[in-house]
């Protein structure tokens, strides 16, 4: 029996990186290559977009109710 195993592209170098045990580090290449990954993630290089949070920041907060005395 043969068995298929995938081959993916490292998301920051495009190295291919067998996915399976033999990889510990998958999806990345390396230990480097995960860790620079990690650094961007970090340093916010990277963000995930939220819909709305523009709309958020612009709006001024609302005023306290007070009760009327």
């Amino acid at each position: 029996m043969t068995q298929n195993t995938r081959t993916v592209a490292c998301p920051r170098c495009g190295a291919p990186v067998r996915w399976g045990a033999e990889s510990p580090f998958r999806p990345f290449c390396s230990e480097r290559c995960k860790m620079i990954d990690l650094g961007a993630w970090a340093s916010e290089e990277y963000r995930v977009a939220v819909k709305g949070a523009e709309e958020e920041q612009d709006a001024s907060p609302a005023a306290p109710k007070r009760d009327a005395p």
